[in-house]
């Protein structure tokens, strides 16, 4: 085998069309362009995303990402910040009195990111799996 004896697969080159030789060919006088128009002219293209004058999406969706209005009211509380929480019952409103969660907050998670030393009952909160084993192992309790 040499780099002269080499060529492409049979079916990966296609051959180019002849268009405007005479109506046999199906190509003929207007050249499969149609009539009239802005693509039937020549140097007439369309560029991509034009949408006909109508405001392009990429003009109609919002330009400064994307905030999520259920994150506005959800929150999440780690265990490392409930050992510094004062008192023993947890629940949205003492959160909310202890400053841990904002007044605006509807639901609250609290999850397993570090040790906790204190015994807390915990309330009415969500709770993941990791951080209700530790709330248990400091002799608290979790009511749902």
């Amino acid at each position: 085998m040499r780099l002269n004896s080499l060529s492409p697969a049979y079916g990966a080159k296609k051959e180019a069309r002849r268009v405007g030789r005479g109506i046999g060919s199906g190509l003929g006088k207007t050249c499969g362009r149609g009539h009239k128009g802005q693509k039937s002219r020549s140097g007439g293209s369309i560029t991509p995303g034009f949408e006909g004058g109508q405001m392009p999406l990429k003009q109609r969706l919002p330009k400064f990402g994307f905030t999520s209005r259920k994150a506005l009211s959800r929150e999440e509380v780690g265990t490392k910040e409930l050992s510094k929480f004062q008192g023993d019952k947890v629940d949205l409103l003492s959160l909310k009195e202890a400053k841990f969660i904002r007044q605006n907050t509807k639901t609250v998670k609290i999850i397993d990111n570090g040790d906790l030393n204190k015994a807390l009952e915990i309330a009415g909160i969500a709770i993941s799996k990791g951080a209700k084993e530790k709330v248990l192992a400091a002799g608290g309790k979790v009511v749902e």
